[in-house]
């Protein structure tokens, strides 16, 4: 099977600090890792749930697709899926030959220090799809136990 796990969900929120207090009120989350991604216009915040995470996106800028999505759909709501793949070419690759309608074509860096590409929502059943590629998984898969 391709698909490892689901990684996260992504949420495209307009307040990330307002986004992250409504999860942790509500569910208890704390926050795991915060980054700003330039390429992508957006900062997030990761909040983990079991061995997945909700990813929180706010805008940076107002040309970012997150901030799109927010625009086009009238404010928050969930943006994406993230799937746990173990080598986000070769499953890019292999779904670009069964003639899957992709954003990225190729992988790109993504947050946390993955390797990230989306298949876009058109070729996926009507959901973005980001393919997620988690090196400290594989450390972790090929480290001496």
């Amino acid at each position: 099977m391709l698909l490892q796990r689901i990684d996260h969900v992504g949420y495209a929120v307009e307040n990330l600090e307002e986004a992250i207090r409504y999860h942790q009120r509500l569910y208890g989350a704390e926050v795991v890792h915060r980054e700003r991604m330039e390429p992508d216009g957006v900062a997030e915040a990761l909040l983990a749930i079991g061995d997945s995470f909700i990813q929180l996106l706010e805008p940076t800028r107002d040309d970012s697709p997150v901030a799109r999505f927010l625009e086009r759909n009238g404010g928050p709501g969930v943006h994406h899926v993230g799937y746990g793949v173990a080598d986000v070419s070769a499953t890019l690759t292999r779904l670009k030959e069964q003639g899957v309608r992709v954003v990225d074509d190729h992988p790109r860096p993504g947050s946390r220090g993955c390797t990230v590409a989306f298949l876009h929502p058109k070729g996926a059943m009507g959901v973005l799809v980001e393919l997620v590629e988690d090196p400290s998984l594989a450390d972790a898969a090929t480290a001496p136990g």
